[in-house]
Order: C-alpha cells, then sequence, then structure tokens
C-alpha cells in the first residue's frame, strides 16, 4: 500500500511534475521478476500476491503522469496500461511454467538470474528522481513524502530481517542497504535545498508570495536566479539553419536578395 499516497498526490493535484515516468515504469517491470521468483520458489501466499499488487499500483501510477504530465486522454492512458499489464502477466504465467520444472529439478541458477534482475529494475527505478533534484537544484517536488517514508522504512526493516536471522542473504542485503541510501539521498537533497532557501522562502512569505512566485519574477525580469530550474541540453539535435535578417529599412531585403541572385544565375 506504499505507494497509495503518491497515486492519492497524483489525484488530487491533478499533476505529476517531478514524479518520474521511468521510476514508476521500472518498478512496475520489476513486479515481473519478483512475482516470478516468489511463485517458483513457493513462497507464503501473501509474499505471491504483493508483486502483482505493487506491479498493478505503479502502472496506476504511471499511466497518471501519461494523462496528467503528458495530456494523453484518459481512455489511451488507461488502454495502455491495460495492455501492458495483460503482456507482464502473460510473460510472468510464462516464465513460471518454464522455470518451475527447472527450479524443482534442482537447477537454481535461472531462478537466482530472475531474482538479480528483479533487483536491479528496482534499485534502478530510483535513480531517476536524482535528474529530477539535478534539473531543480536539490528540491524535491511530486514525491509523496508518505510513500518516500513507507518505502525507506519497508526496505531498512527488511534488512534488519536479514540481520536478525541465521544467515545472511547477501542478495537482498544489497538491494535493501542500495534502497536505503537511495532514498536517504533524495531526503537530504531537500534537506539541504531547504537550508539554502530559507532566507530566500522566509522574505516571499513575509511578501506573501511562495518561493516559485520569486522564480517566476526573475524570470520575467530576465534576472539570473542561482536557483532556477537547469535547462536540459538538446545533445544530438541539429541547429536550425540561420535565416537571414530582417532588416528594418527594408523588411523585404531578403526575398529581394534571393530574387536578384535567381535574375544573375538566369543571366549566366
Amino acid at each position: 500500500l506504499q505507494l497509495v499516497p503518491q497515486i492519492w498526490t497524483n489525484w488530487r493535484r491533478k499533476e505529476t511534475e517531478g514524479l518520474p515516468g521511468l521510476m514508476m515504469f521500472l518498478w512496475a517491470l520489476c513486479g515481473l521478476p519478483f512475482g516470478v521468483y516468489a511463485v517458483v520458489q513457493n513462497f507464503n501466499l501473501p509474499l505471491q500476491i504483493q508483486p502483482q499488487i505493487f506491479m498493478a499500483l505503479c502502472l496506476v501510477s504511471w499511466a497518471q503522469i501519461l494523462l496528467y504530465h503528458n495530456k494523453w486522454p484518459a481512455w489511451k492512458a488507461s488502454a495502455v496500461a491495460f495492455v501492458i499489464a495483460a503482456v507482464f502477466a502473460g510473460v510472468e504465467a510464462a516464465l513460471i511454467l518454464t522455470l518451475t520444472p527447472i527450479y524443482h529439478a534442482g537447477n537454481e541458477v535461472p531462478v537466482m538470474v530472475v531474482g538479480i534482475l528483479a533487483a536491479v529494475l528496482l534499485a534502478a527505478g530510483l535513480l531517476p528522481p536524482y535528474g529530477e533534484l539535478w534539473k531543480r537544484r536539490g528540491r524535491v517536488i511530486g514525491l509523496n513524502w508518505v510513500f518516500l517514508a513507507m518505502d525507506w522504512s519497508g526496505a531498512f526493516f527488511s534488512l534488519m530481517a536479514l540481520v536478525a536471522q541465521n544467515t545472511f542473504d547477501i542478495l537482498g542485503g544489497v538491494l535493501y542497504i542500495t534502497c536505503c541510501v537511495l532514498e536517504i539521498g533524495i531526503f537530504s537533497s531537500h534537506l539541504i535545498w531547504l537550508a539554502r532557501t530559507r532566507k530566500i522562502r522566509k522574505v516571499a512569505f513575509a511578501e506573501g508570495k511562495t518561493f516559485d512566485d520569486v522564480v517566476a519574477e526573475h524570470a520575467a525580469r530576465g534576472i539570473p536566479f542561482k536557483f532556477a530550474e537547469r535547462k536540459g541540453q538538446n545533445f544530438g539535435r541539429h541547429k536550425s539553419p540561420v535565416q537571414p535578417r530582417e532588416s528594418a529599412a527594408c523588411p523585404h531585403l531578403p526575398e529581394a536578395i534571393e530574387t536578384k541572385h535567381i535574375e544573375i544565375r538566369a543571366a549566366a
């Protein structure tokens, strides 16, 4: 249920700015191998159901991003999410039917590979938010703090459970430690941003403004602001050809020059 607060926040605000779509999609995708891993090894029923619920809620949040941020029609975003869910379910069922007899025959390598893939996808899902942090100079927007706190708590207490048992599962331990560290980084980044902008926010509050109002005012006046959002570079794109500038005295001068060139070539 950790994703419910995030889904509710998206719906209430009708926007998902700051919530990376790639994060939600990678998390939805990681539910597939996690489900295979749990079912093939015949974990208890709640652990087999949990990845399916997690996958479904991630797809709901991803569909909200398509709706609110990408401005897709509701029917299109819902249809795409349903189709992807059906594809994931089909692939998961096929992998379960394929890997179960192999696992029961004593070969645990394929199942272990599936588990490693799930762990990598889950951890990779926490990397896109760092791109949003860089863009906003450390500020966190769009992420629900209750959702992040629940996710961090789940990873932390799962890690403590591994520590308390007789044998320490290295794969699970690395996964939980990675998630804890990455989410602590997100929390810390926003706290640092709050400390760096405290004076600006205090003055803005006294004037009845928000921090975003201050940013907008600087942008409107063309004044550089060190906390303004960074703009991504269009790497790999061709620059548009430079157009001839019009003359104030003769706005049609470029056309006249081109016409003259055509006449000269024709005469030649």
